[in-house]
């Protein structure tokens, strides 16, 4: 007989909240917000020159699973530009207005706010791993959708350094319930980051596919164990696995 799994971590983009437009006349709008915001500071930066650094640091992250967070590429790539005394408080602004764009092209899920609700009233215990280059950033938009108290704690990559599918990612996650990896279930939409990270770990894996992007060979190499097509589904599955493990 093993413990009943009582402990669900979420991802977040994908999982409980999805896009509502494309995202590329987005990251436009919400990079010249940024560049507009530095110019009142009489810094002059081109948008695109940001998304290109921004770019070339994604590359990075998926190649090491560490994060390094938009303060410090907007930082560094500014004293490349020559400002070398940026402050902080001006930096923070300008990602603040980029990230009011971008955050207004989120929406939550149909479904979130019921299905945590069920998790909660059958006494469940939650918590998020994102993986984000600003904390910030979820921060608001766990409040801004209303599902903050929900979770037991809300961690992301820029907070954490390590980004999903590294192990070190989970295992500060799990650290806060203080519980062995098989203990727990991740529910994510990612195959490499969410699945593959949390079932080498030991973790249950649930994959939402809705929303879920993956590649022929991760859907064959990397196997969740239930696979859902909405949340749904969620409780029943956990109900389902609690009764195998009795």
């Amino acid at each position: 007989m093993s413990t009943p799994i009582q402990h669900i971590l979420f991802d977040l983009g994908g999982t409980l909240m999805r896009a509502r437009n494309d995202w590329q006349p987005v990251f436009q709008q919400a990079d010249q917000a940024l560049s507009n915001t530095l110019r009142e500071y009489h810094i002059e930066l081109d948008s695109k020159i940001f998304r290109t650094r921004l770019r070339e640091y994604y590359q990075q992250r998926d190649k090491d699973f560490q994060e390094t967070t938009y303060h410090f590429v907007l930082h560094e790539l500014l004293k490349d530009l020559g400002y070398t005394e940026v402050a902080e408080f001006i930096i923070r602004r300008a990602l603040d207005a980029m990230f009011t764009v971008t955050q207004g092209n989120w929406a939550l899920e149909d479904d979130t706010h019921n299905t945590l609700q069920q998790l909660k009233s059958q006494n469940y215990k939650l918590g998020i791993f994102s993986n984000a280059g600003d904390d910030k950033d979820v921060q608001t938009l766990m409040r801004n959708f209303n599902i903050r108290p929900y979770f037991d704690f809300v961690l992301t990559s820029a907070a954490c350094f390590y980004r999903k599918p590294h192990p070190r990612a989970f295992e500060i996650a799990l650290a806060r319930w203080s519980i062995p990896p098989e203990e727990a279930a991740m529910v994510g939409d990612s195959l490499q980051a969410d699945i593959l990270g949390a079932k080498n770990l030991g973790m249950q894996t649930i994959w939402v596919t809705r929303r879920a992007q993956f590649t022929a060979d991760e859907a064959q190499r990397i196997q969740a164990n239930f696979s859902l097509i909405s949340l749904d589904r969620l409780l029943p599955t956990l109900e389902q696995i609690n009764r195998a493990r009795l």
